[in-house]
């Protein structure tokens, strides 16, 4: 049976980016809203088999209708046992559901580029001993009582991936991220890199060069742990996937 996903984004050009592809590569049927333009989101995960939220420019402690409805609406996969993945600012409102704290950095730094993240002792299955991910953020959150990091940062971000529950995962970065849409984010907000601890522009593109390869290659794996293929013969198609993907 095919696996319908809901895809929650947070502006008009906003894209799911590579997780989508990877998603309608396994035969996932996608249902994108953005409750930002007045999209509903569903009153129970009936219709779904699981939730991504994604990223966007605004913050998680915004005092905002959507910002607010989202963070709440969290709570219908996690008390029906659906899986959720929050990506940076879904990643972030997972934590504040769970009552934990998203914050600016006090010298107002930020990663934008490329950094290396290190698996703790619950994410060594998942991460390699360093995985360099693509991070676009100014604010990370803590690690709320009851969930289990699975990697951290050695800089100005510590929580870097985490679980809650079995099913429900939040991600400080961003493996969704594919050529045209770095492109994109470094014209657009090209403030960003300006502020500390931002790389520059051109990082950015070494980066992808040197560690695109080996996060697209996680983000198969990752995808496979939080959301398994129905049937085994669904994997197997997976696998015979040519490496190249359209946008990337």
């Amino acid at each position: 049976m095919t696996q319908r996903i809901l895809i929650v984004l947070h502006q008009e050009r906003s894209s799911p980016g590579r997780v989508a592809q990877a998603l309608i590569r396994r035969g996932c049927e996608l249902d994108i809203r953005r409750p930002a333009l007045g999209d509903p989101l569903p009153a129970t995960m009936a219709a779904h088999d699981a939730a991504i939220i994604f990223g966007g420019p605004m913050s998680a402690n915004d005092d905002l209708p959507f910002i607010k409805a989202e963070t709440e609406w969290i709570g219908v996969p996690l008390k029906e046992g659906k899986p959720y993945l929050g990506i940076c600012l879904g990643g972030q409102m997972l934590a504040r559901h769970l009552g934990a704290r998203v914050w600016a950095h006090p010298e107002a730094r930020v990663e934008a580029g490329y950094y290396p993240i290190r698996p703790t002792a619950d994410g060594a299955s998942l991460f390699e001993d360093p995985q360099y991910v693509y991070q676009w953020h100014r604010e990370g959150f803590d690690l709320p009582a009851g969930a289990v990091q699975l990697a951290e940062g050695a800089g100005d971000f510590p929580v870097q991936a985490m679980r809650y529950g079995d099913t429900a995962y939040g991600l400080q970065f961003h493996p969704e991220l594919t050529t045209p849409m770095m492109d994109a984010w470094l014209t657009l907000a090209a403030e960003r890199l300006t502020q500390p601890g931002a790389q520059p522009a051109e990082a950015h593109r070494e980066g992808r060069q040197s560690h695109d390869a080996a996060l697209r290659l996680w983000l198969a794996r990752f995808l496979d742990h939080w959301l398994p293929p129905e049937h085994e013969e669904a994997r197997e198609s997976e696998d015979r996937q040519p490496a190249a993907e359209p946008g990337a």
